[in-house]
């Protein structure tokens, strides 16, 4: 049988058993606490960069399918689980795990002690790896892992948005009806891809609204000329402040036009409001994490990925109230603005995965457009 490795930064070498594609590859290491889910973990574009560890032990019982999946393509750098089940045993599976992850050229590693992984991102912080089936000096890995470059600073975003606009008009999937057509639009909103998952698309439009995404990099000017009712801003991987042409787009934007922003999205939103970002330790990945909404004092268990935050006290002092915040670690969960039509949460209330506590915030989103328009 052969051996896979993955070695961190730090200098911890976990030895196991090769996932998907026989090779090397290389990226941020964190850790996702979800249970279910991880063809749409492993295809949404927020992920890009990072190496993705499952903490649930057993991944790829139910399989993959066509229908789960949130974007073209899995864009995840590397893949760790503490077990790949051999069988997929579900009546919509198409393919196991592993032939998925091959097909796609996803290298990853099985077989290791995740919960010690785990334990160890959790105290010393999330931090770059390299996974390798065809290498075995753990000595050369562990040079090479201190010489990668890390997320700060990084324009990601620039490798998943989209080349071109495009409109979306698929609606939400049902268990009898598969994706069903959602209904006539009622306002027209444009959407930045900074990384779009497929879910939000498909929220907004069973929302009411007639959705052009565009690249991340279309100027301002170029979106206000399409009359929107609406702009929405994405989720999307790394660091927001390596994305200052959609920062300095947005700036432009606010107050103009009713904006909502999810995730990258959120930070994006908060940059170009005033506010100053911030690195987390070693992020929010999963779909049970705990928010606040301190306008209602109700309790949201959230989906949730990334792994920078913004800083509430820089956002307040140009405008901004603190919505939401994280009952784990107390961070921002949500902005609003005390006077232009525009808020944002950091979580994904799309879910997939994850729960559906937070749909409201697209009803939300269509009732400031409904008021600005009336």
């Amino acid at each position: 049988m052969s051996t896979a490795l993955l070695v961190l930064r730090d200098g911890r070498v976990f030895r196991g058993e090769p996932l998907g594609a026989v090779g090397e590859t290389s990226g941020e290491v964190i850790f996702n606490t979800a249970m279910q889910g991880y063809q749409e973990i492993l295809t949404d574009p927020s992920y890009r960069g990072q190496i993705v560890a499952m903490t649930y032990p057993l991944i790829g019982n139910y399989g993959v399918n066509e229908e789960d999946l949130e974007s073209r393509k899995p864009w995840v750098n590397g893949f760790i689980v503490k077990e790949c089940s051999p069988v997929a045993s579900n009546f919509r599976a198409g393919m196991s795990l592993d032939a998925y992850l091959k097909r796609h050229a996803i290298v990853g590693i099985q077989g290791i002690d995740t919960r010690a992984l785990t334990r160890h991102l959790r105290d010393h912080g999330a931090q770059d790896g390299i996974i390798s089936s065809v290498a075995g000096d753990p000595a050369d890995l562990l040079a090479r892992a201190r010489e990668l470059p890390g997320l700060i600073g990084r324009d990601l975003v620039a490798e998943v948005t989209a080349d071109h606009a495009y409109t979306w008009d698929q609606g939400l999937w049902e268990l009898s009806r598969g994706y069903v057509a959602p209904p006539p639009p009622r306002f027209t909103v444009v959407a930045y891809d900074c990384g779009i998952k497929w879910n939000i698309l498909r929220q907004l439009r069973s929302a009411g609204c007639g959705v052009t995404v565009v690249p991340a990099a279309t100027p301002a000017d170029a979106v206000l000329a399409l009359e929107p009712d609406g702009v929405f801003l994405s989720n999307g991987p790394g660091d927001p402040e390596g994305v200052p042409y959609l920062i300095a787009s947005v700036r432009r934007l606010l107050g103009r036009v009713p904006i909502f922003g999810i995730c990258l999205g959120h930070q994006i939103m908060g940059l170009a409001g005033g506010g100053s970002t911030y690195k987390l330790k070693f992020g929010h990945h999963g779909a049970n994490h705990p928010v606040k909404d301190l306008a209602t004092g109700k309790v949201e268990i959230t989906a949730q990925n990334h792994g920078f935050a913004v800083d509430p006290q820089s956002a307040e002092r140009h405008g901004w109230e603190p919505t939401h915040v994280n009952l784990n670690d107390g961070t921002c969960e949500g902005l609003r603005h005390r006077e232009w039509p525009a808020f944002s949460v950091q979580y994904h209330p799309e879910a997939s995965p994850g729960p559906h506590d937070a749909n409201y915030l697209f009803h939300r989103f269509t009732g400031l457009m409904t008021r600005k328009g009336g």
